[in-house]
């Protein structure tokens, strides 16, 4: 089969398009031929040799996809051949940028009719974190205030429109002016662009927009000196969750941003969820399902050819994109 594997770490360059032999599904395990798979910072960085979770090339990248039924191993039940499906897996094994990938059953999840596999290839990893940030971890509630780092990213794009559906009101946090107006038409009721208000400025416009109570619930996808930030924008008794360090960058804090606040701060990885026995199904299935109702927009903002991953990645890289980026294996 056609794959794209790091063959060292480096640059986009290091991505090289290669023949493997064809994964076989094993006890337990589900073969899917992918039709799309999506591309995250996690794979970013593990082709950088920053990701503290991923192993030594050569390694095939890729947490999420998309595609169809092909066999199945011993012992499977619930999924059958010809059954469209979304997958993930752990950064620590074979991922998907890969025609076919074996992967286990408990992390395959059935697609509903009217979610395209581009779309789906977008929900394992960026809607399903900003779900569980949300909704399991932060408990949003009607009436209470969200603030989303990097509402234009993949994660932030979905966690702006699960705050809404939740009756949160949201204040978008992005880069430039074109994506606060963006993340306007996914639903954020505030929106502040941090170019026009760096650093402690972004905090004084959070306060301000919140009559100087800060907002109920932090949601930080940037990490490094954001974080310290993030613990002056939320509130009393608020709940800041916190879910990356693209940074890449120490945080300094202060506890006296948080404590007096009674404050409370969580930290999420999905990938360890997984690992202490979290079964993604129950939630990738409503998601799936309010995507198929239209209740939420997944918004992919480019695709790529699978032989073209080094391009997807610089697209990431250069932090324009407004939503997913996708490969697919036409």
């Amino acid at each position: 089969m056609r794959a794209v594997r790091i063959e060292e770490f480096g640059g986009p360059e290091v991505l090289v398009p290669v023949e493997v032999a064809d994964p076989v599904a094993g006890p337990g395990e589900v073969l899917v031929r992918i039709e799309a798979a999506g591309v995250n910072r996690a794979d970013v960085l593990t082709r950088t040799g920053r990701y503290h979770r991923a192993g030594r090339p050569p390694l095939i990248p890729g947490l999420e996809a998309a595609g169809t039924v092909v066999a199945v191993g011993e012992g499977v039940s619930g999924v059958a051949a010809g059954q469209r499906v979304m997958a993930m897996g752990p950064v620590n094994e074979p991922g998907f940028y890969a025609e076919l990938a074996a992967v286990p059953v408990a992390q395959v999840t059935v697609l509903p009719d009217g979610v395209g596999m581009t779309e789906a290839a977008a929900l394992p990893v960026a809607w399903l974190t900003a779900w569980l940030c949300l909704r399991r971890v932060a408990r949003v509630a009607v009436g209470e205030t969200v603030v989303v780092h990097a509402a234009a990213s993949g994660v932030g794009s979905a966690a702006v429109q699960i705050a809404v559906d939740a009756g949160a009101r949201v204040i978008a946090l992005t880069s430039s002016a074109a994506k606060a107006a963006w993340a306007s038409e996914l639903g954020a009721q505030d929106t502040i662009d941090t170019s026009e208000h760096p650093g402690e400025a972004v905090v004084e416009e959070v306060l301000r927009l919140t009559a100087g109570q800060g907002a109920d619930v932090v949601l930080d996808t940037v990490g490094g000196a954001v974080f310290a930030q993030s613990l002056r924008q939320v509130g009393y008794a608020g709940r800041v969750v916190t879910l990356a360090n693209v940074a890449l960058e120490p945080s300094t804090v202060n506890t006296l941003d948080f404590y007096p606040k009674n404050v409370t701060i969580h930290g999420f990885q999905l990938t360890n969820r997984l690992e202490h026995g979290y079964a993604p199904g129950d939630d990738l299935n409503e998601i799936a399902r309010r995507v198929a109702e239209g209740t939420f927009r997944v918004p992919v903002e480019a695709t790529f050819p699978l032989a073209e991953a080094s391009r997807a990645h610089q697209r990431l890289e250069r932090r324009s994109n407004r939503g997913k980026v996708v490969l697919t294996m036409d």
